[in-house]
């Protein structure tokens, strides 16, 4: 993942005007062909109150995406675009799309995919369909043409659900309203004719509506190749219009122009806003204005995308932080440096932690704090630590949410990084991972034997939360569910399947190999080391001083880790030697003079270690150095330690 433009470009071209603030693409304009799609376009574009440069949809190109990468684009009919662009546009570029028909399908008709090809049209569940739902995915807006033609993408995409959705209807410039007004007063004494658009497409029906108006005795006329104000006119003098399309017409404005003509209606199911409360009405002063402020709906919500800002709000938890000697003031502090507000769950504290956040919170209007009391001594009490992060999470308000740990801080220096990112935030992801800069025994061992990532920042969406993966959720006799191995119950899940929430991140194979060679091959190490510095230098991390005490480290592995991980895993495992990782005793017998003793060994000796396995005191672990300054908030808390 990279922040940075993907496009790589050599000499440009062809390139967007500088001047310019929406580029309009669209497969053909007003002025190429007469089509409804292109007089829609036509209108809104002669609405916009912005600098506007139109462009076709087949001479887009990578150099073109490049040189208008800070515009806003809005994308019409796109079917002569190369599809192989839509993943750049999707991860690039700010822009909304405007559905005339049903282009997840690749006859733009599932009626008439069907006809073509005697089978249910499936293209949702192919490529094309694929691909065309990711491109409206990661617009920021979406329009369409009827609220019927919006549910049937909604059933086959649901998430796309989760956009801004709209339904524009077909969109007309002033003239036309002022041609219909004066065309239907003019002729408000109709001829007896019944009005059918002639076409030799299938789909529109003709023979259809000539077969009804022969069958009911109506005089009809069918109306073929006209100019367009001729056409307004001869419609103007029927007394009603008949049309039966064969396939789903999303919002036809040949319907919408006779009923302002003051025509008498004969549709059917296919024309798909005939429900519509604006349209399904016998007072044409609310038709019209519906219509009417159908551009300025289009360019305000245009406008909003465009000035879009981001907030973000920060959420950590904390349970009897002040005996544990936790720096989470510190975290807290670090969080309102940067977020618009912070949310702090306490799980119980009863060390004085819960009265301190308390009090702090009447001083400062960005934290809000929540106590939730849960039953710690519950067989399945870690379990909670997932449900205290989700109701922290439920609990922001903000577009992005950060969460960081009590144990956890950000430089200062990084604040506005952070403030950067979720301007810039990738349009295909919801969540975003971080590095960390974790120390061991000190401020001279940055650890490289973790992975130097963690999930960190994701878009406030309803269904994000966090808790275990559906496939790790196990249940106990009892009913109450817990992890297998895997998850520290805290993931980023989605509340609707359990399905794990995918985050992006920078990291790269070749930086794993080298760092998992980091202990048996210094130039391996070197090369980490070099990246690992470039990396927090260029993103803002997040500082974590769980192994910072190793004293005090190793004393919460004996009071309370190893409870942790049997609950959360369903495990009986004995207090043996064989089971602790750290001493060759039970954890009963460790003293608190074997831990400080163990504890200096260990940071003399590694530079980190995973205790899934024994360590034999005599092993040694490399570590990597860090050129950035620790954060000058800690200051003070790391001088207490010594």
């Amino acid at each position: 993942m990279d922040f940075s433009s993907p496009f790589v470009i050599n000499n440009i071209s062809n390139k967007i005007p500088d001047n310019c603030d929406v580029v309009f693409v669209a497969d053909m304009f007003a002025d190429q062909y007469a089509g409804g799609a292109e007089l829609t376009t036509q209108a809104l574009l002669d609405a916009c109150p912005l600098n506007l440069h139109k462009i076709q949809s087949k001479n887009v190109t990578m150099e073109i995406l490049e040189s208008g990468k800070e515009k806003f684009w809005v994308f019409g009919n796109f079917s002569g675009m190369d599809m192989n662009l839509i993943p750049s546009i999707v991860a690039n570029l700010s822009y909304a799309v405007v559905e005339y028909d049903y282009k997840f399908c690749r006859y733009r008709s599932p009626e008439k995919h069907e006809t073509a090809e005697n089978q249910k049209c499936d293209c949702h569940n192919e490529i094309h369909g694929k691909m065309v739902s990711a491109f409206y995915y990661g617009a920021k807006s979406l329009w369409w043409m009827s609220e019927v033609q919006m549910n049937l993408y909604h059933e086959r995409f649901p998430f796309l659900r989760e956009r801004e959705n709209t339904v524009l209807s077909s969109v007309f410039d002033d003239q036309f309203f002022i041609n219909a007004k004066i065309l239907r007063e003019k002729y408000s004494e109709k001829n007896e004719k019944w009005a059918i658009l002639g076409s030799n497409s299938w789909i529109k029906g003709v023979e259809e509506a000539k077969q009804w108006c022969e069958e009911n005795g109506h005089e009809y006329e069918v109306f073929w190749g006209l100019p367009y104000d001729k056409l307004l006119e001869s419609l103007a003098q029927c007394k009603g219009l008949v049309f039966l399309p064969l396939g789903g017409d999303t919002c036809p404005r040949m319907v919408i122009e006779a009923k302002l003509l003051g025509l008498e209606m004969h549709l059917n199911e296919n024309v798909q806003h005939k429900d519509e409360l604006w349209f399904d009405t016998d007072d044409l002063e609310d038709t019209e204005s519906y219509l009417y402020s159908a551009r300025n709906r289009f360019w305000d919500g245009i406008k909003s995308n465009m000035i879009f800002q981001s907030s973000l709000s920060g959420y950590t938890t904390t349970k009897d932080c002040i005996s544990q000697n936790y720096p989470w003031e510190q975290c807290i502090e670090s969080l309102l440096g940067f977020c618009d507000e912070v949310v702090v769950v306490d799980g119980g504290s009863t060390d004085g932690t819960w009265e301190k956040l308390s009090e702090w919170s009447e001083k400062e209007d960005k934290l809000l704090v929540h106590q939730e009391t849960r039953d710690w001594d519950h067989e399945r009490f870690a379990v909670f630590d997932g449900l205290q992060k989700a109701l922290a999470r439920s609990l922001c308000t903000s577009n992005f949410c950060w969460q960081q740990d009590c144990d956890e801080v950000v430089h200062e220096d990084d604040y506005e990084k952070i403030k950067e990112i979720c301007k810039s935030f990738p349009n295909e992801l919801d969540l975003i991972a971080m590095p960390v800069i974790e120390y061991w025994g000190g401020p001279e061992k940055i650890r490289a034997d973790v992975y130097p990532w963690k999930w960190r920042i994701s878009r406030n969406k309803p269904y994000i939360t966090h808790g275990i993966p559906g496939h790790l959720r196990k249940f106990d006799e009892e009913g109450f569910v817990y992890s297998s191995p895997g998850s520290d119950g805290c993931d980023y899940i989605r509340s609707d399947n359990f399905e794990v929430v995918p985050c992006g991140n920078f990291y790269t194979q070749d930086v794993e190999n080298a760092r998992q060679n980091c202990n048996i091959n210094e130039q391996a190490k070197l090369a980490y080391q070099g990246w690992f510095n470039q990396v927090v230098n260029s993103f803002p991390p997040v500082y974590h001083f769980s192994w910072w005490d190793l004293e005090r480290k190793i004393k919460t592995y004996r009071d309370y880790w190893g409870k942790h991980w049997k609950s959360l895993y369903n495990e009986s495992k004995e207090d043996t030697s064989e089971n602790n990782m750290m001493f060759d005793m039970p954890w009963s017998e460790v003293t608190d003079k074997m831990v400080a003793d163990r504890a200096k060994l260990m940071k003399e000796k590694l530079g980190g270690w995973i205790w899934h396995t024994k360590w034999d005191g005599k092993e040694e672990t490399t570590h990597i150095t860090c050129n950035r300054n620790l954060p000058e908030i800690m200051k003070k808390w790391i001088q207490k330690q010594k």
